[in-house]
């Protein structure tokens, strides 16, 4: 339960220290600091007590300020000002600073170090790149700084500890993750000289060790490296062994997803480089939304399509999937799925109540133990196997959908590489036998268009533009919307037997959707406005509305797809209509009448360069919270505990976390049950 305390209002451009409270200039810099400092308190459970920032260390005659410096805990009033009572030394730098840097780079935090009689443990980062060092005395007298994974946490616990303990594994926490996975990839772009998109997916291999190694929990980790291990080459060669081990195991219960031959093509250098950065993580508990960020910034960044794709802001898609409300039981796809961001948060969705279900069994999930975990991941990924479904053209989006789903729960089966919009007999034999054996129906059922219908719910943001038509005649002739439509003298559409010469991708992708929907199913689609707007496209929508009852449209804000695409979009939820109900409508030369849920989103929580939007006050200010969280983990023992956890949150600028709450009230009144 999170309590709200304190209401702060920031001055624009200035930021408050997580640490203490300072109003300081917002810059690139910063924000590694701040990210760094909730990390400390977070991740590693520093007091803010024992931190202190911008803190002044006399060298020789100057002074210079370290960027974060910690002391140990026991530390009295007066030894909180002893630069030489330090115990860790941290210096960030924005990320265009390289480590190399002959003023800003590693050698200035190691003069800091040098400075400070006590200080045991210095870290250098950049966002990007993190080096550490631990200051000792060799054998002659003089000092060494010997490079290691990360610095201690609080508890004095260091990665010399060899194996790490499963219960001291620790979720991410905010951007620490996004900042790990940029990293990951920077080691891999600099050490292998991969370009970003091959690069990308031996980053992916060394996430799904990670992943496998994690459910493997009635075995000791093998995901692990000391630094003992990392600094030496035969050590590299030993870590490199274990984590082709695991990947061995990955192949196999992910045969869809890798090659048999398939091998980590990375040196056993940047193997262990990146086991180092990852391998304190519990990738598995991070929350979800903060897994979805960093993953689908990554990917954004390296496997952006051509094909008229721009993927769904994360906002957009939870209120999406809140508002269409996917069951238990129901067959969910995702009929254009790109990074697969909507069926994640379709399945999590689901996932939710079956977590509620066993708390209230078994007591909250943090104290759960081996057998009930077990329990819980195989219901998710039977949920997974037998309801949640994902089509794309793309094959490295279907591979970094695949991904998206382990990431989240282990779910990657029934991702397809399907061009969508072909003719149904042209779908591979592969294909088909696959989806009739998860949908538990007989092959010979799914054999044209007009047999497809098996889904309860489609939630999709389809590509789009003019750019990319359809010009193909045996795929367009499978739809009615495909065909030149004329208007009679009563102002009724009728269809004529001529095909049109070419068809946006996103009209062909509606009548798609209520193709593969069952009579009843429902479905949400990312739409340009133009589909509910343009007077040269009557005829679609008096087909639309002759075939499906309209529930809602929700107007975005311009900027809700920017700064990558600044189409106008709306999202529009749908009911396909029962034969019976097209068949009375049709006798009584009247549609049903009925009321349509609409909202226009006039604040999406970011601006056209795709920054955060917050909420001000009255002068202009930024307004923070200052919230206190109750937080539930294990120690290192096992058990359950409780600590307090106070965080500054900024409120963004977003009217979409409201809508699905009024748009469950509104339905209630109109009588609709999903």
């Amino acid at each position: 339960m999170a309590e709200t305390k304190i209401i702060i209002a920031i001055p624009e451009g200035k930021i408050r220290d997580y640490v203490d409270g300072t109003i300081r200039k917002d810059t690139p810099e910063e924000y590694v600091r701040q990210t760094v400092e909730k990390r400390l308190v977070n991740e590693h459970k520093y007091s803010k007590e024992q931190i202190k920032v911008e803190f002044g260390v006399q060298m020789g005659s100057g002074k210079k300020r370290a960027d974060i410096v910690i002391f140990p805990n026991d530390a009295t009033e007066e030894e909180l000002k002893d630069q030489h009572k330090i115990h860790i030394i941290i210096e960030c730098k924005k990320e265009a600073v390289k480590p190399t840097d002959k003023n800003n780079g590693v050698a200035q935090l190691k003069t800091y170090m040098a400075a400070c009689n006590n200080c045991e443990w210095g870290m250098w980062t950049n966002g990007m790149h993190k080096t550490v060092f631990r200051k000792v005395i060799n054998d002659k007298g003089k000092t060494d700084f010997e490079e290691y994974n990360d610095i201690p946490s609080a508890d004095g616990t260091t990665d010399e500890d060899e194996r790490p303990n499963r219960n001291t594994l620790i979720k991410a926490y905010e951007d620490n993750l996004l900042f790990t996975f940029k990293t990951c990839h920077n080691i891999i772009y600099v050490n292998e000289g991969f370009q970003k998109q091959p690069a990308f997916f031996e980053f992916l291999k060394i996430i799904f060790c990670k992943i496998h190694d994690e459910r493997n929990l009635l075995e000791p980790i093998e995901f692990f490296t000391s630094s003992k291990e990392r600094n030496y080459k035969d050590g590299q060669a030993t870590v490199y062994k274990r984590i082709a081990k695991i990947f061995e195991q990955v192949k196999k219960r992910h045969s869809q997803i890798f090659d048999k031959n398939d091998e980590i093509k990375l040196k056993p250098r940047t193997v262990t480089f990146l086991v180092a950065e990852l391998q304190k993580y519990a990738l598995l508990s991070t929350d979800i939304d903060i897994k979805g960020k960093a993953y689908e910034e990554l990917v954004g960044a390296n496997l952006r399509g051509d094909r008229g794709e721009f993927f769904t802001p994360r906002n957009v898609m939870k209120m999406t999937v809140d508002m269409i409300n996917p069951q238990d039981n129901e067959k969910v796809l995702d009929s254009s799925c790109g990074t697969g961001g909507f069926v994640v948060t379709a399945m999590n969705s689901v996932i939710n109540r079956l977590t509620q279900k066993l708390e209230a069994q078994y007591g909250e999930k943090e104290g759960w133990n081996s057998d009930v975990r077990k329990i819980f991941n195989e219901k998710i990924s039977e949920i997974a196997a037998e309801n949640y479904f994902g089509f794309d053209i793309n094959p490295d989006l279907v591979k970094a959908t695949k991904m998206n789903m382990v990431m989240n729960n282990d779910g990657s089966g029934n991702i397809i590489k399907l061009n969508t919009l072909l003719p149904v007999q042209e779908w591979s034999e592969d294909t088909r036998k696959h989806l009739a054996k998860a949908l538990g129906v007989p092959l010979i059922k799914i054999r044209n268009h007009k047999t497809i219908g098996f889904f309860d719910v489609i939630v999709t943001n389809p590509p789009f533009g003019s750019k990319i038509p359809i010009k193909d005649q045996q795929v367009l002739e499978q739809y009615d919307i495909a065909y030149i439509w004329n208007k009679d003298a009563d102002g009724n559409w009728l269809k004529t037997d001529r095909l049109q010469s070419s068809v946006p991708p996103e009209q062909l992708f509606i009548e798609r959707i209520i193709q593969l929907l069952k009579e009843g199913g429902r479905a949400a689609i990312v739409l340009p406005d133009s589909i509910l707007g343009a007077p040269g496209l009557e005829y679609l929508r008096y087909w639309l509305v002759k075939n499906t009852r309209i529930i809602a449209s929700i107007d975005l804000h311009a900027d809700a797809f920017q700064p990558r695409n600044g189409t106008q979009c709306s999202v529009l939820f749908i009911q396909k209509k029962t034969k019976e109900e097209i068949t009375e409508e049709e006798k009584n030369r009247a549609i049903l009448d009925y009321d349509i849920f609409m909202t226009m989103i006039d604040h999406i929580g970011h601006d056209k360069r795709g920054g955060k939007i917050f909420k001000r006050d009255d002068k202009g200010n930024v307004v923070m919270l200052e919230v206190e969280k109750l937080v539930k983990e294990k120690d290192a023992e096992g058990n359950l505990i409780s600590r307090k956890e106070v965080s500054q949150e900024k409120i963004v600028n977003d009217q979409t976390i409201h809508v699905a709450k009024i748009f469950a009230d509104w339905k209630k009144k109109q009588g609709i049950s999903w």
